[in-house]
């Protein structure tokens, strides 16, 4: 066993489904614009050459999982292999934004369960993994895919939203369960997105307050946390039942949970006072926010995601880290922090929506595998801090 505070990069993998402007549905793999599968070795390579030990990264479980119990392994039994010949540990991501086309969507209520399956044949087939984030972002699939109308079934309504949540939730607590069974070690990231709603006005106060609650849901469900009444009383007024509420209640995996929070310069909101929300831009930022997740929740942290466009980039990985590492200083159990992502990505500066093959300058290296002045910093900051960091009390046990 071994005590490490995990540095850790990304190879963005998202995959939702998006309409195009003539009609057709498109999946949009993140994986495939950013030259991953040709180039997956090579990039194995640029985190190891970073000093870089953990990496988040899943297979496209779109084209894994072929229907009930069938999977095709071939590229993910490459890619963990190098993996583990490189000692490089991945935080397993299961899930990141879409679901094979024979699932539909996040509407469909029986996902979850196969799910499960497909997590624990997963953890069957690499057993000696640990590290697993079942599914990614719960709150932002759930939102963009039906509350927004942008991704997957693509609705935009409270019904829809809540049911998104909730098989969503609960295909997250099935798949923890279902992987303990094979590991029993395994260790749960679960990566969320930190969010905050300002009120304009005493008039927005109302609403900015319901969303802050609102913006709980996926954790306070997946950890068995109580609601509020104010979302009780949403959940119930929207399909959720007592009984599917209760047995949220009724899990108890928080002892396996590390809470993963993400955040980026959009992730503050300024309620306005006909009810919609704009980016307001870093207000509080990553410490108070992050504060107010630990306090609801009391489980270690980790800075599971964040990123800036250059030329903000090294100034924004700095700020970031002295965030997190502020908040360690002030007794919260951080155990690990991210810049998201390896190489950089494509369409994100439309939320992913639009299929334009825009590259977005946010990867510790370039599209064409370049390093970049953040890749750069953070090798240095990796480094120079990880001899401190090993003398500290809070990391993780590795079991190798």
């Amino acid at each position: 066993m071994a005590n490490k505070f995990m540095f850790a990069t990304g190879i963005e993998n998202s995959y939702p489904t998006i309409q195009l402007p003539d009609g057709k549905i498109k999946r949009v793999d993140e994986m495939e614009k950013a030259g991953h599968y040709q180039r997956w070795k090579e990039d194995f390579n640029l985190v190891k050459e970073l000093g870089i030990e953990f990496l988040r990264y899943g297979p496209p479980y779109y084209k894994v999982h072929l229907g009930p119990g069938r999977y095709d392994w071939s590229f993910t039994d490459e890619t963990f292999k190098y993996l583990q010949e490189l000692n490089i540990t991945p935080i397993v991501d299961l899930c990141h934004f879409g679901v094979p086309d024979w699932i539909g969507d996040f509407q469909n209520e029986e996902w979850p369960v196969h799910f499960a399956q497909y997590a624990k044949d997963f953890a069957k087939r690499f057993p000696y993994l640990q590290f697993y984030t079942p599914v990614n972002e719960i709150f932002i699939a759930a939102t963009f895919s039906a509350q927004w109308g942008w991704w997957n079934e693509r609705k935009a309504d409270d019904r829809s939203f809540v049911t998104a949540l909730k098989n969503i939730c609960k295909a997250n607590v099935l798949a923890m369960a279902a992987i303990l069974e094979v590991q029993p070690q395994a260790t749960f990231v679960q990566s969320e997105s930190s969010e905050y709603f300002h009120a304009e006005d005493p008039h927005c106060l109302p609403q900015a307050q319901f969303l802050n609650e609102k913006r709980f849901l996926s954790l306070d469900l997946t950890y068995g946390y109580p609601v509020s009444v104010i979302m009780y009383e949403y959940l119930m007024q929207n399909g959720m039942t007592k009984e599917e509420y209760g047995w949220f209640r009724n899990q108890d995996i928080t002892a396996k949970c590390i809470m993963g929070n993400d955040y980026y310069w959009t992730n503050e909101h300024m309620v306005h006072g006909d009810g919609t929300t704009s980016a307001s831009g870093e207000i509080f930022g990553y410490y108070v926010i992050t504060h107010q997740y630990f306090s609801r929740y009391r489980l270690p942290v980790m800075h599971t995601e964040t990123n800036m466009k250059e030329p903000g980039s090294v100034s924004w990985l700095k700020k970031e880290w002295a965030n997190a590492y502020r908040l360690k200083q002030d007794g919260v159990p951080l155990v690990g922090f991210t810049w998201y992502s390896l190489v950089d990505q494509v369409d994100w500066d439309t939320a992913l929506r639009e299929d334009n093959g825009r590259v977005n300058e946010l990867g510790l290296y370039d599209i064409d595998r370049k390093i970049r002045p953040v890749g750069t910093t953070y090798k240095d900051l990796i480094r120079e801090w990880n001899v401190l960091l090993e003398k500290e009390s809070y990391g993780v046990h590795i079991n190798y």
